[in-house]
């Protein structure tokens, strides 16, 4: 595969989690690791969180980019082959699926409010509530919702326990009783944070959160919360992150179902926990239309 010139692109985030989306129905393009992080440099490149292609499921399999459909997955589905900012591929990303729904509506590459997306982590039936050019609010069912027990993290000079979630990618959330939001912003990650290879041989996103507080107004429960996304560092939010880290705090208090209304620095969303499932709900903003230089992808 060789890069296509003009090397076109749109830059758009949910809740302030950013992306490049590469509309490359053909898989023209070999988003090499080195590629993908130039490109997601914020100065060398564009600047982003991770880098979205758009393809049909079966160009990427006759392309050898995915060895067959993952679970759920049709011939005919729009995929979202993700990549995250160090060139790494990553199973989900609820934020950029959200991204992702939005660009196929507002493009007319979809003409349904309802329809599915293929990830990774097997096919994410969308709902785009509203659309437009720029703005939009889509709702993500993000299939099941494991926890697999405790474990450890070193984060912000402290050693921290925390529960271990999959969400089709690993997770590490950990709910801090006691924890303000002043003292929750107030958190030094700039040394990253480092899990335990054992219980995650490939790394995983580390959650930090508020307990919960109840509260009637259209959700059960709120919080605050904070994230660290392996191959990335911390960023402004992650939605597989918000989907872990509701169950998590959910079921610290005995609960496997309710709703869940977190604020991240990027911005609010709302999880809805139950039946061993979660779906989440969100903004999703498409900002501007780029053209690479062919010069600066060849090199």
């Amino acid at each position: 595969m060789t890069a296509a010139p003009p090397f076109a692109f749109v830059k758009g985030h949910g809740t302030q989690n950013d992306f490049v989306v590469i509309d490359d129905p053909d898989v023209r393009v070999d988003l090499a690791e080195d590629l993908v992080s130039a490109l997601c440099d914020r100065q060398r490149g564009v600047g982003a969180d991770g880098v979205l292609r758009v393809a049909p499921a079966r160009a990427l399999v006759a392309a050898g980019v995915l060895a067959g459909f993952p679970d759920g997955v049709g011939v005919d589905d729009w995929f979202m082959d993700y990549r995250n900012a160090d060139g790494s591929i990553a199973e989900m990303c609820g934020n950029g699926v959200r991204v992702f729904a939005h660009y196929l509506r507002a493009t007319g590459l979809v003409d349904s409010d309802s329809f599915t997306v293929g990830s990774r982590a097997g096919a994410r039936p969308v709902v785009v509530h509203s659309c437009d050019p720029s703005a939009a609010d889509v709702s993500v069912a993000m299939g099941r919702v494991r926890l697999d027990g405790r474990s450890d993290v070193q984060v912000a000079g402290r050693r921290l326990t925390g529960e271990r979630v999959d969400v089709g990618n690993p997770h590490l959330a950990c709910v801090i009783d006691g924890m303000s939001v002043d003292d929750l912003a107030a958190l030094d990650f700039t040394t990253g944070a480092v899990v335990d290879a054992t219980a995650f041989p490939h790394g995983a996103n580390v959650e930090i959160l508020t307990a919960l507080q109840p509260s009637g107004v259209d959700v059960d429960f709120t919080a605050h919360m904070r994230v660290l996304e392996r191959g990335v560092g911390e960023t402004r939010s992650c939605g597989t992150g918000l989907v872990a880290a509701a169950s998590a705090a959910l079921h610290g208090i005995g609960r496997d179902q309710g709703v869940v209304g977190i604020t991240i620095p990027g911005g609010s969303v709302i999880v809805t926990v139950g039946d061993g499932a979660a779906v989440l709900r969100g903004p999703s903003r498409l900002v501007a239309r780029g053209e690479l230089f062919p010069e600066w992808s060849a090199g």
